[in-house]
C-alpha cells in the first residue's frame, strides 16, 4: 500500500471500520479456506468482502448462492471468452445471462462451494471478477464502437485498458468511501453517457502553440442513486497519455477526502458538493502541474444509433448492434450470438451500456446471411419496438434491496406497449426495482420505480412510481416523477396513456424529452390522474 489512511480517527460507518483491519481484495486469499466450511459459518459481516470478488449473497441468504459480476473493461471480449461466457450460465446460471449497463455480464445462483473453479476457469480464458463489485474502481465504460466508429476522434481502446490496469487489483485504490465509475469516449454522440460517471473524459480538441490537438475535457462528480447528479465540466484539457494520470489522482483525492462517515454521502459527487468543483479542480492541478486549460467539446447529442447494422469507418464492413430485450439472454441464446460473431466476424463481441449486444467486422458480401440468421428473428438487427430500448435491473427475484420485480414484469409490459404501438422515435422506457437507479431510470423518458405500496384494504404488495422527461441531451436533465403508485397489472394501461399523450400531441417527429420540455411535467400528471380517476382500486 504506497498512501497513508487519513481517516482512522473520524467518525466511520461500520463498513469502514472493517476496512481499516482487512482491505477488500484480501478476500481472494481467504476463499481458499472459506470454502472448505459451510456457507452457513460466514459471519453476514463478511458478506461485503465479497463484493470485491464481483460477488453479492444472493437472496436468500442462507442459500450460500451469489450474483457474481464479470469485469469487462470496454464491454469487448473475444470468442473463447464468450463461448466460456455461455458455458458458465449453462453450467451454474440456470441457462440465463445478463447484461449490465456497464458493458458487462453478470450471473445468478454461482455456488459457494464452486467459486474457486469458476474464479480459474475465468482466469483461464482472461476474464476476471475482481473488482466488478465493491467500494473500488468499476467496469472502465468506453465507446461501445471505439476503433471502428465513424463518428469518433480517435480510436480509445488502448487508453481504456491503461486505465484499466493502473486500477486492477492496486491495492492503492482498493479501499474507496464507496464505488468510483469511469467513462472514456470520443465519440460525438456521448455514447459513454459522460453526465453519469464520477469520472469521464469527452472528445475535445484545443489549439496548443498552433497546432489543433485531439483529446478529451473531463467531467467529474455525476452519479445517478437516490440523490442524482449530473457530473461538473473541470478546466482541464487532457492528452491521451495523460488520462490515466487524472484519473489516478481524482481517484486518489476521493479516497482521501470522500465521505466514510455516511453510506448513503460516500460518492464522490457530495464529495465535488461540498467542496465546489474549483477547489476540487485546484487540488487536481497541484498534483499535475500545468494542464491546459478546456479544449472545445466536440459532442453533438445523445446516442448514436448502435442497434441495426451501420456502416463501419473501415470500408467494406458492418457492425451489427443486436437488442436484447430487459438485458437478459438464455446461455444457449448468447452462445448462437458468439457463434455469429466466429462466422461473419473477427473474433470479437461487444457489449454497450443499454445492455445489448454488437458483432463488428460484417463483410458487406456477408450481410444477407448474417441477416437470415435464426437467432436474429428472436434478438432483432432492425430496431424499432420499446423492446429495443428498455433496461432492467436484477428486481426483487434475485436481489435483496429490491423492493418489487422487474425482467418478469417488464419483458411482457413492453411487448404488450409494442402490440399496442408502433414508434418512428424512440422512447425510452426502463424500470428499476428500488431508489438505487441500477437500470437508469433517471434517464429515461419513462421511468418505472418498484416501491413498497399498500391496497386498499391496507395489504402490503408491489407497486410501480413513475417518472418523465430523463434525457442526457445538451447537458442533461433527470426526469421528474409523476404522483401516484400503480400495480403491475395497471402498468400498460397507464403507459399508454402517456404514450397516446406524446403521439397525439407532438410537434412532427420530436422527441419524447423535446415534447416533454413543451408540455411540462404537470400536463404528464393529469394525463396519469385522469386514468387513475378510472380505477377502482388504487394504491398507496
Amino acid at each position: 500500500m504506497g498512501y497513508t489512511v487519513t481517516w482512522a480517527d473520524q467518525k466511520l460507518n461500520g463498513n469502514e471500520i472493517a476496512k481499516l483491519n482487512k482491505d477488500g481484495l484480501d478476500v481472494f486469499k481467504d476463499l481458499p479456506e472459506l470454502v472448505k466450511h459451510p456457507f452457513s459459518e460466514i459471519d453476514p459481516s463478511y458478506y461485503m468482502y465479497f463484493k470485491y470478488a464481483g460477488l453479492t449473497v444472493q437472496k436468500p441468504q442462507s442459500a450460500g448462492m451469489f450474483m457474481l459480476r464479470v469485469k469487462i473493461p470496454g464491454g469487448r471480449i473475444n470468442v473463447k471468452q464468450g463461448e466460456h461466457l455461455a458455458w458458465i450460465a449453462n453450467e451454474y446460471g440456470h441457462n440465463v445471462i445478463d447484461l449490465t449497463t456497464r458493458e458487462a455480464v453478470q450471473y445468478h445462483w454461482a455456488p459457494f462451494n464452486e467459486l474457486l473453479k469458476i474464479f480459474q476457469g475465468l482466469n483461464d480464458v482472461g476474464l476476471t471478477t475482481v473488482g466488478a463489485e465493491g467500494d473500488i474502481t468499476r467496469n472502465v465504460v468506453d465507446n461501445p464502437l471505439s476503433g471502428i466508429d465513424p463518428d469518433e476522434l480517435f480510436d480509445t481502446r488502448s487508453i481504456v485498458m491503461d486505465v484499466y490496469r493502473r486500477f486492477q487489483g492496486n491495492y492503492d485504490y482498493s479501499n474507496l468511501p464507496r464505488k468510483f465509475k469511469i467513462s472514456i469516449s470520443t465519440d460525438i454522440h456521448n455514447n459513454a453517457d459522460y453526465q453519469i460517471n464520477d469520472l469521464a473524459f469527452i472528445p475535445a480538441v484545443k489549439t496548443i502553440r498552433g497546432r489543433q490537438v485531439q483529446g478529451f475535457n473531463v467531467f467529474v462528480g455525476g452519479g445517478l442513486g437516490s440523490k442524482p447528479q449530473l457530473a461538473q465540466q473541470m478546466n482541464i484539457f487532457v492528452r491521451p497519455n495523460r488520462v490515466a494520470d487524472i484519473a489516478e489522482v481524482v481517484c486518489g483525492l476521493y479516497r482521501d477526502h470522500g465521505f466514510r462517515r455516511s453510506r448513503s454521502k460516500a460518492r464522490l459527487k457530495f464529495l465535488i458538493k461540498d467542496w465546489g468543483i474549483d477547489e476540487f479542480e485546484r487540488l487536481v492541478r497541484k498534483q499535475l502541474p500545468r494542464l491546459p486549460y478546456a479544449g472545445e467539446t466536440k459532442i453533438v447529442d445523445w446516442n448514436k444509433k448502435i442497434l441495426g447494422i451501420h456502416p463501419q469507418k473501415q470500408q467494406g464492413y458492418y457492425y451489427a448492434g443486436i437488442s436484447v430485450p430487459a438485458g437478459r439472454m438464455s446461455g444457449d441464446d448468447f452462445r448462437a450470438v458468439v457463434e455469429l460473431a466466429a462466422k461473419y466476424g473477427k473474433d470479437e463481441i461487444r457489449f454497450d451500456d443499454k445492455q445489448n449486444m454488437i458483432i463488428p467486422w460484417i463483410a458487406e458480401q456477408d450481410l444477407e446471411a448474417f441477416k437470415a440468421e435464426p437467432i436474429l428473428q428472436r434478438y432483432s438487427v432492425k430496431p424499432g419496438l420499446l423492446a429495443d430500448y428498455g433496461t432492467t435491473c436484477t428486481g426483487a427475484e434475485y436481489c435483496n434491496l429490491a423492493n418489487a420485480h422487474t425482467k418478469s414484469v417488464f419483458k411482457p409490459l413492453i411487448d404488450e406497449l409494442d402490440a399496442r404501438f408502433s414508434l418512428d422515435v424512440p422512447v425510452r422506457i426502463t424500470m428499476t426495482g428500488c431508489g438505487s437507479n441500477c437500470a437508469h431510470r433517471s434517464i429515461a423518458d419513462i421511468g418505472l420505480e418498484g416501491v413498497h405500496a399498500r391496497t386498499p384494504d391496507k395489504k402490503q404488495t408491489e407497486g410501480y412510481r413513475l417518472a418523465v422527461g430523463g434525457s442526457l441531451e445538451g447537458t442533461g436533465h433527470f426526469n421528474e416523477q409523476l404522483k401516484g403508485t400503480l400495480s403491475a397489472q395497471q402498468l400498460p394501461d397507464a403507459l399508454s396513456a402517456i404514450i397516446n399523450d406524446y403521439q397525439d400531441n407532438r410537434e412532427g417527429e420530436e422527441s419524447f424529452y423535446h415534447y416533454f420540455n413543451h408540455a411540462g411535467v404537470d400536463h404528464f400528471q393529469e394525463v396519469l390522474n385522469n386514468y387513475l380517476s378510472t380505477q377502482t382500486e388504487v394504491l398507496r
